[in-house]
């Protein structure tokens, strides 16, 4: 018995470290890389296009429209002409917006959806004309006015799916800026160095771009949450590379208070744990492909939220101090590098110092995500919308911010 559980005691010890030292091993690489000059070519948007693909861009509005016309003016504001924008207003019957635009479509479901794949079903079922790509997003996004230039690239190279970079369109309380760092650390490790090592990246749930046809296959049996969670698992099956699009800017509005963090996160760790299933799916099938892109996606969709990590290495490491002292030791080496690499890729990623600062206050963040934790069984029964307010055009995000660093 007592050698059964110390084999089990040293696969999780195993597995919890490598989630937490994969970081900076992803760090070294991207330091030998930068200095040997071997990073990927920049995709330029102005470059001259081989084929003009037909887009359409999804916004799924939900209960609100007050975000959309900022949203509608950057995508009208694009560099690039052929596409049309749907916009999906779920529960906004007392909204009075309408358009008289012939790229934009406001459609007002007659039954109320409550579901952002509901939403983008409605929309494509409701396409005025064929599109060869669909691009999904929140109705308090923010697009670069050369981001569909750039998707074009993508498509003309090849690829059938594409995840675009996310970027804070706000960044003017703590909360906003300790989102802000937390995608900069996931757009780190889990896109650029997964594009920059040839592999398959994660998506997020908005501004994601892929072929419709693509996008048709894909079929849903829960609709509260986890939208991202569902589709990348079926899509990373399916194609060769699912590409990462560092030029392509999507501005998404970060959360500005401890109650609304707690509502997302909610949200996202009972996502997390409902299609934990998928991870397995995506790892069992790569190893009977023999792909280690699909062997690698698994293993990282698998992947507990950081903070249940850094609470396993803690448990761990406490743990030891009865069973192997020495073992305690490295566990708090393991943290304390974890935390080091951390800092360095918001550095390296940041565009303004204060989202590198306002990490020194990172156990607040931390402890909001405890409490979303013990609160998932509510995301089961409800949306869990979170609220969004931050009514700010494509020029006040530009003005504001520099291009963030690829």
């Amino acid at each position: 018995m007592y050698t059964a559980l110390l084999v089990i005691l040293i696969i999780v010890q195993v597995i919890v470290a490598f989630y937490l030292l994969q970081p900076t091993l992803l760090l070294l690489v991207y330091a030998i890389k930068k200095a040997l000059g071997m990073s990927r070519p920049e995709i330029k948007a102005d470059a001259p296009q081989t084929a003009s693909r037909s887009f359409a861009a999804i916004i799924t509005a939900h209960k609100s429209l007050a975000l959309v016309p900022p949203l509608v003016d950057s995508l009208l504001k694009q560099h690039y002409d052929n596409f049309v924008i749907y916009v999906v207003a779920d529960a906004c019957e007392d909204d009075p917006l309408t358009y008289d635009h012939p790229k934009v479509k406001l459609l007002r479901p007659a039954t109320r959806l409550n579901a952002k794949i509901r939403s983008i079903d409605y929309a494509i079922n409701h396409f005025v004309q064929p599109h060869d790509v669909l691009v999904i997003f929140d109705s308090d996004n923010l697009a670069h006015p050369d981001y569909l230039s750039v998707l074009n690239h993508y498509f003309n190279q090849g690829h059938r799916a594409v995840q675009t970079n996310l970027q804070p369109k706000n960044t003017d309380t703590l909360y906003a800026r300790l989102d802000a760092a937390g995608n900069l650390y996931n757009n780190f490790s889990d896109r650029l160095m997964r594009s920059e090592l040839g592999l398959s990246s994660n998506i997020w749930g908005l501004g994601i771009a892929m072929e419709t046809s693509l996008y048709r296959e894909i079929i849903y049996q829960h609709f509260l949450g986890g939208f991202d969670k569902k589709i990348q698992a079926d899509i990373v099956k399916k194609i060769p590379l699912l590409a990462y699009a560092p030029e392509a800017m999507v501005y998404d509005e970060k959360i500005d208070n401890g109650a609304a963090l707690e509502k997302q996160r909610t949200r996202w760790i009972n996502a997390y744990f409902k299609y934990f299933k998928y991870g397995w799916d995506v790892f069992a099938t790569g190893l009977g492909r023999g792909s280690f892109n699909l062997v690698y996606f698994g293993i990282n969709l698998l992947r507990p939220p950081l903070f249940i990590l850094l609470a396993a290495a803690f448990f761990l490491g406490a743990v030891n101090i009865f069973v192997s002292p020495a073992m305690a030791g490295f566990w708090l080496g393991v943290v304390a590098v974890f935390v080091a690499s951390f800092f360095l890729i918001v550095l390296v990623m940041q565009q303004e110092k204060k989202i590198f600062t306002s990490l020194f206050y990172m156990p607040f963040f931390v402890l909001r995500q405890v409490k979303a934790l013990l609160k998932i069984k509510a995301a089961n029964k409800s949306f869990l919308q979170t609220d969004n307010n931050k009514v700010l055009y494509i020029e006040d995000v530009l003005k504001k911010q520099p291009l963030p660093k690829i």
